[in-house]
């Protein structure tokens, strides 16, 4: 596949999940007792922070070390607050 046809495929994901997760804050269920919408909020952060991080920052052709440290550090990053907002919230 061309890298700027990728690249312009990832970009409407981005965007569609920016959308998703906008519409959802807007709906009201995220401020509810419902775990859903939440958990699914954190998952697009998640997976928007990946693409980001591997084809934006094209960490998918550097060395697995330096894939592993961003991507678990975003993980890290996402589980610490969907862990706070449960345990606070």
């Amino acid at each position: 596949m061309n890298t700027a046809r990728r690249l312009n495929g990832l970009w409407l994901a981005l965007m569609a999940a920016t959308a998703l997760t906008w519409a959802l804050g807007e709906s009201g269920l995220a401020g509810r007792s419902l775990a859903w919408p939440a958990a699914l909020v954190f998952a697009l952060s998640l997976a928007k922070g990946a693409m980001i991080a591997l084809d934006f920052m094209e960490l998918r052709d550097a060395p697995p070390l330096w894939r592993r440290f961003v991507v678990g550090w975003l993980a890290i990053v996402v589980g610490a607050i969907l862990g706070l907002r449960w345990t606070l919230g």
